[in-house]
């Protein structure tokens, strides 16, 4: 079975790229998913992440508050250094049920699977992909997207953005770019040649 990376910047599209891919056959682990349930829960990632953070990235139940966890990490001189931080402690946690996910899938008959992670290369997990594609989009279209379906202001999407990797290293970095500046039929178009082009089929 194929693993394929899929990353890509804040509201390029990863999530309506898996969907497509999955009316092919092809099944998708959301590692974003996976970090926001291990959030809500109390275990050791959540230890490491106050040691790392402080206590005020808590909420009343003493998990973890994305928000604040965020306002923790992003806007500040050192971002870089605390976003590598905030990666190095999540990442083995994540993996963790990724591996298990895939096993699954592996265990079904898949051909292949995509692992759906937007901070791919900053975990390292280009290595465990046989294939890494990169979904883009121009940026005004990824702010509008992106305080649509957060419900936050420009200013916050934009220091999201701002913290996150440009094109010019995606396009330098993943086997195959995905285009989604237009609707959804384009981009399932490009699917479509990605799958023909490749040893996968339709």
């Amino acid at each position: 079975m194929k693993i394929l990376g899929i990353t890509g910047q804040s509201g390029a599209g990863k999530g309506l790229a898996c969907r497509i891919f999955a009316r092919y056959g092809i099944p998708s682990i959301d590692t974003d998913g996976i970090y926001h349930e291990l959030l809500l829960q109390k275990g050791t990632m959540t230890d490491e992440l106050v040691r790392a953070f402080g206590q005020e990235i808590l909420n009343k139940t003493g998990t973890v508050e994305r928000v604040r966890l965020a306002q923790a990490v992003l806007g500040h001189a050192d971002t870089d250094a605390r976003l590598h931080t905030l990666n190095t402690i999540t990442h083995k946690y994540i993996m963790a049920k990724a591996h298990e996910l895939v096993q699954s899938y592996k265990d079904t008959g898949a051909r292949a699977v995509l692992l759906d992670a937007p901070q791919l290369f900053e975990a390292g997990i280009e290595h465990e992909c046989d294939l890494v594609l990169g979904v883009l989009a121009n940026r005004e279209t990824r702010v509008a997207r992106i305080c649509a379906r957060d419900g936050i202001d420009r200013t916050a999407a934009e220091r999201r953005i701002n913290a996150q990797k440009n094109d010019a290293f995606f396009r330098a970095h993943c086997h195959c770019i995905l285009e989604n500046d237009a609707d959804e039929a384009h981009l399932e178009s490009q699917i479509r040649t990605f799958l023909k082009n490749s040893e996968l089929g339709l």
